[in-house]
């Protein structure tokens, strides 16, 4: 069956301790193979070109799945079109991302380099002061925090896991074409940063190539998503005034007239700040990215105030099309991870847990696949619902969130019935264990549309300036620059 099995030569290192929260310290450690792991570089020399399983994309999905099927014995191949560490944006995770770092082995590596996050403030100015969700006070009380962290080192310390574990990594090698002819291997084409070519042959493909969905775009169904349209523009800061005592590390969310920014601390002590709008609002930015950045933060006092002392480090970033979605997640020998398939919107830090959730399940369903091939149609379409299952939960909330009534709830929240405790374990990220919160949530969707109900005219402005916004359509040139 093409098994490598190599457990015995995995290297499971208990060195963590060499890391710190410095960024540049960690990235280095890391690198170098002294917290035990294998340089990247080192590795990719010794691959060979036939494989089990190609594994496109070296994100917290794709390191996430590559790890998991090396664990098993099969001769995993990983790709990143970059080098770690890389930038990039979604560094807050949430309290069901940590049972998948034990599962990894790489808990405390992670908690090493992060700033503790037991919850998320939200700040609205209809209201009179801020409301602090803690996840101490969701369903299930044994996850009662998570991490912030600089997906830079974040990232790396996944990638250089999944090494350990077994995976062949190359960096800076960019597919440029996948192939799934009939009755033989599938084919893979990539691109070296010198200019070289590579090929391999594989029995399955995974696709984690992030935003930059490589399969959707190649096979035509990659869609806007027609319920929302967001675009963001983001920075980071040094100076920020942060929340007092155990609530440093704490989310913050603002609302504002044009949709809502994040207020991200970090261990370093830099702030991740960014905005996210309806595209008609981004279409009226006449400067560079740093000054309309500055400018957005400008309308909101709230805000402001928390950055009246802070520097804006290295510019800021626009980007559009932030939803969109692909018509299928599976296909012939392969399937789609995190991002490569959906985006709705990073209001409540779900991607990365969205994302490594899927590459458990994935991870499963491939085996499954590679094993025994006659099951491998039922494998991936249980793949297909669990994923969908917690796509389809935030969804709900993430097309509601610039309501006012989602805002009034929000801000008074009530646990009648046990609604609150059902909501924390949703922004927990609770979704894939059992957890009986999907009654309460019921509850708490009937508040909402009596609450509707109970305010008609301001529904209907609400449902009227959604319905107006999302047929905007972002212009993508200044989305990017």
């Amino acid at each position: 069956m093409g098994l490598r099995f190599a457990a015995g030569n995995i290297r499971h290192t208990t060195r963590t301790r060499f890391l710190t929260g410095n960024v540049d310290d960690s990235i280095a450690i890391l690198r170098s193979g002294d917290a035990g792991v294998i340089a990247p570089a080192a590795e990719a020399h010794s691959a060979a070109s036939h494989c089990d399983v190609f594994v496109l994309g070296g994100g917290p999905a794709g390191s996430t799945i590559a790890a998991l099927l090396a664990e098993r014995g099969w001769n995993v191949v990983i790709a990143d079109k970059e080098r770690h560490p890389r930038f990039h944006i979604g560094e807050s995770l949430l309290p069901m991302n940590l049972p998948m770092l034990d599962r990894l082995g790489v808990r405390e590596q992670v908690e090493r380099i992060g700033l503790i996050k037991y919850g998320a403030e939200f700040t609205s100015p209809q209201h009179e002061a801020p409301v602090t969700l803690n996840f101490c006070n969701a369903w299930d009380k044994a996850f009662p925090h998570s991490y912030q962290v600089r997906r830079s080192v974040f990232d790396l310390i996944l990638f250089s896991n999944c090494i350990t574990r077994g995976a062949h990594a190359f960096e800076e090698c960019r597919v440029t074409g996948v192939e799934f002819p009939s009755g033989e291997d599938l084919r893979v084409r990539a691109a070296t940063k010198e200019g070289g070519a590579r090929e391999w042959r594989a029995r399955f493909f995974v696709d984690a190539s992030g935003r930059d969905t490589f399969l959707a775009n190649r096979f035509g169904i990659k869609r806007r998503n027609s319920r929302h349209n967001s675009a963001a523009i983001y920075g980071h800061f040094e100076g920020a005034k942060r929340l007092p005592g155990k609530e440093e590390g704490n989310i913050s969310i603002f609302w504002f007239e044009h949709g809502w920014f994040w207020f991200i601390p970090l261990s370093d002590g830099a702030t991740s700040v960014g905005a996210v709008c309806w595209p008609y609002y981004m279409k009226t930015r006449k400067t560079d990215p740093a000054r309309f950045l500055l400018d957005t933060i400008a309308l909101c006092p709230a805000l402001a105030e928390r950055l009246r002392d802070a520097t804006l480090s290295a510019g800021a970033t626009a980007t559009g099309n932030y939803s969109y979605y692909s018509e299928r997640m599976y296909g012939d020998r392969h399937l789609m991870l995190g991002d490569a398939f959906a985006f709705v919107d990073p209001v409540f830090s779900s991607g990365v847990m969205l994302a490594m959730n899927s590459a458990f399940l994935g991870a499963e369903a491939v085996d499954a696949s590679l094993r025994d091939p006659a099951t491998a149609d039922a494998a991936l379409r249980s793949f297909d619902e669990n994923v969908r299952t917690g796509v389809k939960q935030f969804s709900w909330f993430i097309f509601r969130m610039t309501n006012p009534t989602i805002r009034d709830l929000f801000m008074g929240p009530q646990n009648l019935l046990r609604m609150e405790e059902a909501l924390l374990s949703l922004l927990s990220g609770d979704l894939f264990r059992g957890t009986p919160i999907q009654w309460s949530l019921g509850v708490f969707k009937c508040v909402y549309y009596l609450n509707n109900l109970a305010h008609p005219w301001r529904t209907f402005n609400a449902w009227r300036g959604r319905k107006r916004a999302i047929r905007e359509r972002q212009d993508e040139s200044p989305a990017h620059a």
